[in-house]
C-alpha cells in the first residue's frame, strides 16, 4: 500500500553539474522536491557568493588552499540554500489567500488528487467568513516544503593531494568530501547515490550519526539509490543494511531513456524492472530489515519498526497518462521529471543560446554518445556549443580540451598520474600512438574518432550556470555541454513552471499537437538501436563471449516485448486506438529484432 502524497507526486531529478544546482531555491517553497549536484565545488562556491549577496548576507570565501575546502564549500552552500528556502517559505505562509499570491500559487500547483488541494478548494467555496478563516489557518499549518536533496555520482571519486603535493587520506577524495559536506550541513533531506556501488564511499557513511535513527526512530539524513535494475539495487541495499544504513528510496531510472550518463542494462526494460520491484518489495523489505536491525543492535541502537522504503521512477516520462499509469499500476510513490524542466528557465540554469537551440531541436539532435571520459554512455546534444567547439578543435589540428578541474581523471596509459581522456594531453599522446602503427589500421579514422569524441564535462556541464547568472570570467571557456534525455525532443518551446506542472498533472497537454510513442516504446527503440550498433561494431570479430552477450541481450528484449504485449490491455487511461498502435509498434520492433538475430546466427 503506497502512502498518499499530500503535496506533489513528482520530483525534479539532478540535471548535470549546474543545471539544477540552485533549483531547490526556486521550487522548494512551493512544495516541489528537487536535487542539486554537489560535485563541482568551484562552481558551487561561485553560486554561493551569488546567492549570498543576492540575499543581502555577508559572503566569506572559502579558498581552494584552505583545509578541507571542498567539503566546507558544499556545507556552506547547502546551509545557505536551506536558509533562503526557509525565508521564502515563511514569507509564503504569511501571504493572503488571493488570486496571484504565492500561497494561492502553492495550492493551485497541487494535483487534484491531493487531500491538501481538496481542502483548499473547500476553503475557496466556503461562504462563512469565520469558518473560512479557520480553514485558511489550518491550510497554512499543513504546508510542506519540497526536499532539498543532493546527488553524488559515486564513481567520480578522485584521490587528492594537499598544497605540498602529498597524498591526502581517503576521506578527502572527491566523493567522500562531498558526502561529508552534506552530512555536516543543517539539511534534513536525502543523499542520492548514483552510478553504482563505491565501497569506499559506502563505508564512509558509517561515520556520520545523521544517517542513523534518532530516539524517535527518525532519520535526519536519508539515502536514496539511483538504480536501473532490481538485482543491483538489492545488492547495494544489503551492503548498506549490514552497516546499519537504511536505503529509504530506490529511484529507478530507465537505462537509456534518461538524461546525463546512460547505464544500459543487459536488455532489461523499464516495465519488467518495475514489475519485479512491485512483486518483490515486501520480501526485500523483510530481508533488509533483518540485516539492518542486527547491525543497529551491534552499534547500540534499537528499532522494531521497518522504516519506509519508497520506490520512484524516472526517465522518459512525457505525458500525464504515462505518469498516472506508473503511479497506479506499479504503485510507485512518485515520478521524476528531469529533461523537460531544461525548457523552464525559472527552474533551471540554461543559458539563452542553449535554451533556444533546445526549443528548436529535432529528434536526431539528441543522441547517445561515447563522449564521457568515464567510459559510460552519455546523452549528448548535437547543437551544443561544446560539441561544436570539439569539432572545431579537431579541424584545427588541436583535439582535446584543457583539463582544469580534473574531476574525471582516470587514465594512466601514458602517465604516472591519472589524466582525463577528454584532455588535450591524452588525445595527443593517443593519436601519436595510433599514427605510429604499421601497417596503418584499416579503421584508422574510426579509432581516431573514438579518441576525439570525448568531451570535457567538468567545465561544460557547469558553464551554462555561470553564463545565465553572469558569473563567467572574461578568459573562461564559454562552451556549454548539455545532456538532455531523448524524451526532450517532443517538447518544442519554452515553458513556465505552472505550465509544466499543469502538463504533468493533465490540466493542460503541452504535446497535444505531437504524435509521440509511449515511453515504453521509446525506450525499447533505444535498446534495439543500441543492440544493432553493438552488433555492427563487432560484426567482423564476433567472438563467443560477445556472441553470447548479444544473444542474451536480444533474448531479454524479446521477453520485454512479450511483457508489454500483455501489459497493453492494462493501459485503461489510453484510447483503444492508442493501444492498437502500441501493439502494431511492438510487432514491427520484434520483427526487426528477430531479423538481426538471424543475421548474427
Amino acid at each position: 500500500m503506497i502512502q498518499e502524497n499530500t503535496t506533489h507526486t513528482f520530483h525534479i531529478p539532478v540535471l548535470g553539474l549546474g543545471y539544477s544546482v540552485d533549483t531547490p531555491i526556486k521550487v522548494s517553497h512551493l512544495g516541489i522536491s528537487s536535487v542539486a549536484s554537489i560535485v563541482d565545488d568551484e562552481m558551487i562556491e561561485r553560486m554561493r557568493k551569488f546567492h549570498t549577496l543576492k540575499n543581502e548576507e555577508k559572503f566569506e570565501p572559502i579558498y581552494s588552499g584552505a583545509h578541507d575546502f571542498r567539503s566546507r564549500r558544499i556545507t556552506a552552500y547547502l546551509d545557505l540554500m536551506e536558509r533562503i528556502v526557509n525565508k521564502q517559505f515563511d514569507s509564503l505562509k504569511q501571504t493572503p489567500f488571493e488570486t496571484g499570491s504565492e500561497i494561492d500559487r502553492y495550492f493551485e500547483l497541487l494535483p487534484e488528487t491531493s487531500s491538501l488541494k481538496k481542502r483548499y478548494i473547500e476553503m475557496t467555496l466556503c461562504q462563512d467568513e469565520n469558518q473560512k478563516l479557520n480553514l485558511q489557518k489550518d491550510l497554512r499549518g499543513s504546508l510542506k516544503k519540497g526536499a532539498i536533496d543532493v546527488n553524488i555520482m559515486s564513481k567520480v571519486d578522485k584521490l587528492n593531494r594537499d598544497v605540498h603535493g602529498e597524498m591526502l587520506p581517503d576521506e578527502y577524495s572527491d566523493a567522500s568530501a562531498s558526502l561529508r559536506g552534506f552530512a555536516e550541513s543543517t539539511l534534513t533531506s536525502s543523499l542520492i547515490l548514483s552510478a553504482g556501488m563505491n565501497p569506499r564511499l559506502y563505508n564512509y557513511l558509517e561515520k556520520f550519526k545523521d544517517f542513523y535513527p534518532d530516539k524517535n526512530g527518525e532519520l535526519r539524513k536519508k539515502i536514496i539509490l539511483k538504480v536501473s535494475d532490481f538485482r543491483s539495487a538489492f545488492i547495494q541495499a544489503k551492503f548498506l543494511a549490514k552497516k546499519g544504513i537504511w536505503v529509504s528510496e530506490f529511484r529507478i531510472e530507465s537505462g537509456l531513456n534518461c538524461g546525463g550518463h546512460a547505464f544500459a542494462t543487459e536488455g532489461y526494460l523499464l516495465g519488467p524492472i518495475l514489475e519485479e520491484f512491485k512483486t518483490k518489495k515486501q520480501e526485500m523489505l523483510s530481508e533488509l530489515f533483518g540485516l539492518y536491525k542486527s547491525a543497529l543492535t551491534a552499534k547500540g541502537y534499537e528499532t522494531d519498526q521497518i522504516p519506509d522504503l519508497r520506490i520512484t521512477v524516472q526517465g522518459g516520462i512525457g505525458t500525464a497518462e504515462e505518469d498516472q499509469f506508473l503511479l497506479n499500476y506499479y504503485e510507485v510513490d512518485a515520478t521524476g521529471w528531469g529533461s523537460p524542466f531544461l525548457l523552464v528557465p525559472e527552474v533551471t540554469n540554461v543559458d539563452e543560446a542553449t535554451l533556444k537551440d533546445l526549443a528548436e531541436a529535432e529528434s536526431d539532435d539528441y543522441y547517445i554518445s561515447n563522449s564521457s571520459p568515464l567510459g559510460v554512455l552519455f546523452n549528448n546534444f548535437k547543437k551544443s556549443s561544446a560539441e561544436k567547439e570539439r569539432l572545431q578543435r579537431i579541424a584545427a589540428g588541436r583535439p582535446g580540451s584543457p583539463c582544469r578541474k580534473k574531476y574525471l581523471v582516470s587514465n594512466t596509459e601514458f602517465t604516472a598520474e591519472p589524466i582525463c581522456t577528454a584532455s588535450r594531453q591524452y588525445q595527443n599522446l593517443k593519436i601519436k600512438q595510433l599514427e605510429t602503427l604499421e601497417p596503418r589500421p584499416e579503421n584508422f579514422q574510426e579509432q581516431f574518432d573514438l579518441i576525439t569524441e570525448k568531451l570535457c564535462l567538468c567545465d561544460g556541464l557547469s558553464t551554462s550556470t555561470l553564463l545565465k547568472n553572469n558569473l563567467i570570467k572574461p578568459r573562461e571557456n564559454k562552451a556549454v555541454s548539455i545532456c538532455p534525455g531523448p524524451n526532450l525532443a517532443w517538447f518544442s518551446k519554452v515553458y513556465s513552471l505552472d505550465e509544466m506542472v499543469s502538463h504533468i498533472y493533465g490540466k493542460v497537454d503541452l504535446l497535444s499537437q505531437v504524435k509521440r510513442p509511449n515511453m515504453f516504446i521509446n525506450e525499447l527503440n533505444l535498446y534495439v538501436d543500441y543492440y544493432k550498433k553493438d552488433l555492427e561494431m563487432n560484426a567482423k570479430m564476433l567472438n563467443d563471449k560477445k556472441k553470447k552477450y548479444l544473444q542474451k541481450f536480444s533474448e531479454q528484449l524479446i521477453v520485454g516485448i512479450d511483457y508489454y504485449k500483455k501489459l497493453i490491455p492494462q493501459l485503461v487511461n489510453q484510447t483503444e486506438t492508442y493501444r492498437a498502435e502500441m501493439i502494431s509498434q511492438l510487432k514491427n520492433i520484434e520483427a526487426e529484432l528477430l531479423e538481426c538475430r538471424l543475421e548474427m546466427a
